[in-house]
């Protein structure tokens, strides 16, 4: 196939990509699963669709994608909540971890696939998408809910379970079966882990210096290529490339400039980011499907379960409501891109070849079924928990005779604006979703510290996918 006919099916896919994404909105779901199904019918394995695409045609740009998807994690990775909450956040994320973990591993060694199959299995079923879920966050408006900043401590554990994960992983999978080769190559890892951890929290200001420019065109060109050289870095020093690219991230975001990089490398995450859910997609080949259903099928039970269940223990451990546990756990159930690197990792190692179609359609079940959870959270919370709004007529009642003397304490003592709806007794009684509407910008921690892992922060009027 010449170079035009390639532009003119990629561009097709893309405006098919457009068109499914804006129907996906309708019913809640992200764009990440839009992607992978484009890639799949494209691919030469599908042969119901008139349109064929290889894979090594935009195997570099997957590359990129994932390289900006782990930078920008880097990037949004908050290390003031991290190191100013260590304790309570492990405490709730590193259980969370270790217990999808070790259900997921049981899972891996049960399916027979191999131990080290099993390892990266546990891995796929260990943590959620960040990106599904700061999403979500945003479009159901759930920023002021109790249960947000619990969710966002998870996150950012999350986000330190993956840099030591995959720089461990990497050596194992690497089949390596010198004991003493393995040791150095773990030190080797950790030493750039904690290297780079303490550049970033450390020397930002020298980092600060060292990149200053006031040309947005070179300004990109240095931390597009800080981004890939490091991916290199990463790569050779058996890190691989997803962490290498995370780890100069997280140095960047520590400098003055994270706000003005993190503008400029979203359109390069969106788009790159498209060619690697993409190109996973056209890796997939649906008439593997068939023996992977059984183990993606009890893969998503026990997802389904073992986070609703934890979620209810999330909720113990940080007193939380039963339905306010709900809604965690339901939130907690997206997964996304790790469980895509993870198998893009495994691929490259040569393990089991089952572990892509695996990967692909445990990611389109749970992209599917977390939105859709999360969408109906509260409304299944209200039927399972309803004693939170059983009350009596008497406390009904005492409540809206004090709200009434309340809004009229304030009309007659002049502190209601000009506006009708926007004084402070408005805004303490409108629902959460409504609040969002009233006030400008977000005065809670919890609220900024969302929108910071979003593109609201810029203003764009697109929401996040990765």
């Amino acid at each position: 196939m010449h170079v035009g006919e390639d532009l003119v099916v990629l561009g097709i896919l893309f405006l098919i990509a457009y068109v499914l994404g804006r129907l996906g909105k309708l019913i809640g779901l992200p764009a990440i699963p839009i992607y992978m199904l484009v890639g799949l019918i494209a691919s030469p394995h599908f042969t119901l669709f008139p349109l064929s695409f290889r894979s090594a045609d935009v195997a570099l740009i997957a590359v990129f994608g994932l390289i900006f998807l782990l930078f920008s994690l880097g990037l949004e990775f908050d290390q003031d909540e991290f190191y100013g909450n260590a304790a309570k956040l492990l405490a709730s994320g590193g259980t969370r971890i270790a217990i999808n973990m070790a259900v997921g591993f049981a899972f891996g060694l049960w399916v027979g696939w191999g131990t080290r199959e099993a390892l990266i299995i546990a891995g796929m079923t260990a943590t959620s998408s960040s990106a599904i879920i700061t999403k979500l966050f945003i479009e159901l408006r759930r920023l002021a809910n109790r249960e947000t900043p619990v969710i966002l401590g998870i996150m950012v554990i999350e986000d330190v379970f993956i840099a030591i994960y995959l720089a461990i992983v990497s050596v194992i999978i690497g089949g390596q079966t010198d004991i003493w080769a393995i040791v150095l190559q773990l030190a080797i890892s950790f030493t750039f882990l904690i290297a780079m951890f303490v550049l970033a929290r450390w020397g930002g200001r020298i980092v600060s210096r060292l990149i200053r420019t006031k040309d947005d065109e070179l300004f990109t060109i240095l931390f597009f290529a800080l981004a890939v050289a490091f991916g290199g870095i990463g790569q050779l020093l058996g890190v691989s490339d997803a962490i290498g690219a995370f780890l100069i991230g997280l140095v960047l975001g520590a400098t003055r400039y994270r706000g003005r990089i993190e503008q400029l490398a979203l359109p390069l995450r969106d788009i790159f980011g498209a060619f690697f859910f993409l190109n996973f997609g056209l890796a997939l080949d649906p008439s593997t499907f068939g023996e992977v259903v059984w183990p993606v099928a009890g893969a998503v039970v026990i997802t389904v379960v073992v986070n609703l269940l934890g979620g209810q223990l999330i909720a113990v451990m940080n007193r939380l409501t039963p339905a306010e546990g709900l809604n965690a756990g339901a939130m907690l159930q997206n997964r996304g891109e790790f469980a895509l690197i993870l198998a893009t990792l495994a691929t490259a190692a040569g393990l089991d070849a089952r572990l892509t179609p695996f990967a692909g359609l445990y990611v389109l079940t749970m992209a599917i079924i977390g939105p859709l959870l999360a969408l109906n959270s509260e409304r299944i919370g209200a039927v399972i928990f309803p004693t939170k709004k059983k009350r009596g007529r008497s406390a009904d009642n005492e409540r809206m005779r004090s709200e009434t003397i309340a809004l009229m304490e304030a009309a007659t003592s002049g502190l209601q604006s000009e506006e009708p709806g926007a004084d402070d007794h408005d805004v303490e009684l409108k629902p959460a979703r409504e609040v969002s509407s009233v006030v400008e910008e977000p005065t809670d921690r919890l609220a900024e510290q969302a929108s910071q892992q979003s593109d609201e922060r810029f203003g764009r009027k697109r929401d996040p996918e990765y």
